[in-house]
């Protein structure tokens, strides 16, 4: 299989069927493109994403038949059912259903949190996220939203993840933990010790020292870019 992404600096739409698949221990070929930027308009990132996908958008995933499946959601499911050993939902049908909703959730909303906190792995700049918030009265709505979610649900299935093991539902919220990080947004205990257990994952390291290391993928006018020796 063939996984399509952008840069891992910034694309957390990307991020999402990597780690999954990469804390699956599913084998893939990753194909990187550059994301065009208001600066940098002018790349193939078009050409080569609508030759596999009519969407244009990554993340996709070409299977090993040559048949394309684009959304991070689509993409979750089509795996899921591939591999059905690697149990990437909960197996009771109950808190199946229950990841699903907040896999969904995550799918569809926080636009607010997303605008104000665009995923940023490189950015180290605890102090934005506290000044943020008290101007955004809607990230604040999300951020407390997601720490319901995930103290809930860890709560009820005793961890360490949000279903137990790590599964989908703890990869869509995997770029949320990186703009906790990146921000220092304010989360409860038991939600700080949650972003913390995910940022720990081999996989999740493993995206993460890969961004780090894409500095020809950073604009020099990104409103969040930290200074670089």
């Amino acid at each position: 299989m063939k996984l399509y992404i952008g840069n891992k600096n910034y694309s957390s739409w990307s991020m999402r069927p990597w780690v999954l698949l990469r804390n699956a221990g599913i084998a893939f070929e990753e194909i990187k493109l550059r994301l065009p930027t208001a600066t940098d308009p002018d790349s193939d990132f078009k050409q080569r994403v609508t030759s596999v996908s009519p969407a244009g958008r990554v993340p996709v995933l070409v299977l090993d038949d040559g048949f394309a499946v684009w959304d991070t959601l689509a993409i979750a499911e089509t795996v899921a059912e591939r591999f059905p050993q690697h149990a990437l939902w909960p197996q009771d049908a109950q808190q199946r259903a229950r990841a699903r909703s907040l896999a969904a959730e995550m799918h569809s909303g926080f636009g607010t949190l997303r605008n104000h906190f665009p995923m940023n792995i490189e950015a180290k700049l605890p102090g934005v996220g506290p000044r943020v918030l008290l101007e955004q009265p809607g990230a604040v709505a999300d951020l407390t939203r997601i720490d319901q979610l995930w103290s809930n649900a860890l709560a009820a299935s005793g961890g360490p993840f949000l279903f137990g093991a790590f599964g989908i539902v703890d990869a869509f919220y995997a770029p949320v933990c990186a703009r906790v990080l990146s921000y220092g947004l304010p989360l409860s205990v038991a939600a700080q010790g949650y972003v913390e257990r995910v940022w720990a994952l081999p996989a999740v390291q493993a995206w993460v020292q890969d961004a780090l290391q894409e500095a020809d993928f950073l604009p020099e006018d990104e409103p969040y870019r930290t200074q670089r020796d």
